[in-house]
């Protein structure tokens, strides 16, 4: 393990192709899994080769713990040998990352792990991790699973703002905004679960790929979830993003969820907390890439339990350019922070009554080569021993309801609250 700018390990990677196809989330083990999946693809690993921890910035507009992990990894690459027989994205070296929303929390953190087992492209692989001179393991994936454990029984409580507190909260940020203070402000909430023994998180990412698909579960250093937003899928000088800014809940019946998705697509606050955010990511590639490509309008995203206006974006980066400099720059997007960002953020610390820690940060992974995928921590957890801490937010503008912003978030906590809940029987 190394601090961010310790001397780095000097590490062997091999990845070998499996003749067998393989589910990742199968075959990992119950401490501190690793894991970037969706609709039955990606990587799951486990195993501590290093790990790169980053200390809280000063600066509320600060970037320096993406500067610091991109220096520190690339000094792990460097003295990092690699022998690839799939050659795919996502295999050789990698790192899983979790980063603070705030420049002033601690907490981020990159993590190079032992053993990775992906899926990808009709094509599985294993990749192990050893110290320069050290054996690698034969066959990391022979070793037996013992299953993943259910939950148990669960302790509810509020986290740091009762929702009537929270509502007030919200009050007070539109109340700034027709002020003109600021046009937008993402207010997130939190609240606390408890077990009565560790949670095995194994159980809440099975239990996630397999009700949001089409979302993309992650687990990095005890934060888990699925988060429908990509902050951007690098391969080669190629990055894609998806900007999801506008929710409504899904209906009980056909015709209330066709008369929601009406509603979104005709709200005008909605359409402008869209807009904001297009703007923002069109602003933060442009000096970065060749030119973004995104649509005039947004299209209608349906999930298990909401529908979100979506638009997808590319871009074609320009030479030079790291993928970790593209999230430092697109963080904190205006879904998750606001506009303008830096009275965003401010407003958030002020309001909220909480760190948000990595909530709301970039999570994902990024390989030797550059290549990677990562998205904001969205419906998502910390989970920390028998501990859940679940979060979620909603973009707040001149013409939000506390009340139905509420509902929002409490449509948003759904998700989390599922996963950690055992079915009956």
């Amino acid at each position: 393990m190394i601090a961010a700018l310790d001397q780095a390990p000097e590490l062997d990677v091999r990845t070998r192709a499996l003749p067998s196809d393989i589910d990742p989330l199968e075959r990992l083990p119950a401490a501190a899994p690793l894991a970037w999946v969706r609709e039955g693809e990606g990587i799951a690993a486990w195993g501590e080769a290093a790990r790169i921890t980053l200390p809280p910035e000063a600066d509320a507009a600060g970037t320096d713990r993406f500067t610091r992990a991109a220096a520190a990894l690339e000094g792990v690459w460097t003295r990092t040998r690699v022998s690839d027989e799939v050659g795919l994205p996502g295999t050789g070296a990698l790192a899983f990352g979790s980063f603070t929303f705030d420049p002033r929390s601690g907490g981020s953190v990159l993590v190079v792990p032992r053993v990775v087992c992906g899926r990808r492209a009709g094509k599985s692989w294993v990749t192990t991790v050893a110290d320069r001179g050290a054996e690698h393991p034969a066959d990391p994936l022979d070793a037996p699973v013992p299953p993943a454990a259910p939950v148990g029984p669960l302790t509810w409580r509020q986290g740091a703002l009762a929702a009537e507190e929270w509502e007030r909260t919200v009050a007070e940020a539109v109340a700034r905004i027709r002020g003109g203070a600021l046009e937008k402000a993402v207010m997130a909430r939190d609240v606390v679960a408890e077990a009565a023994r560790p949670i095995d998180v194994r159980t809440l990412l099975r239990r996630l790929a397999r009700d949001y698909p089409d979302c993309y579960t992650f687990s990095v250093a005890g934060m888990v979830g699925a988060t429908p937003e990509l902050l951007l899928r690098r391969e080669g000088d190629e990055v894609h993003s998806v900007v999801l800014a506008g929710t409504r809940p899904r209906g009980a019946t056909p015709e209330e969820d066709a008369r929601l998705a009406h509603e979104l697509a005709a709200s005008a606050k909605d359409a402008e907390e869209h807009r904001l955010a297009i703007e923002s990511l069109r602003r933060t590639l442009a000096p970065l890439s060749a030119g973004v490509d995104a649509p005039d309008g947004p299209e209608l995203v349906r999930l298990p339990n909401v529908q979100h206006l979506a638009s997808p974006a590319a871009a074609r980066l320009l030479p030079g350019v790291s993928t970790l400099r593209v999230v430092a720059a697109l963080h904190p997007t205006a879904a998750v922070g606001g506009t303008p960002t830096p009275a965003a953020v401010e407003l958030i610390a002020e309001l909220e009554g909480m760190d948000r820690g990595r909530y709301a940060g970039p999570v994902g992974w990024v390989d030797s080569e550059g290549n990677g995928e990562w998205g904001i921590a969205l419906r998502c957890a910390h989970v920390e021993g028998a501990r859940a801490r679940l979060f979620a937010g909603c973009g707040i503008v001149a013409g939000s309801e506390p009340a139905a912003e509420l509902a929002e978030a409490e449509a948003k906590l759904r998700v989390m609250r599922a996963a950690l809940t055992d079915p009956p029987g």
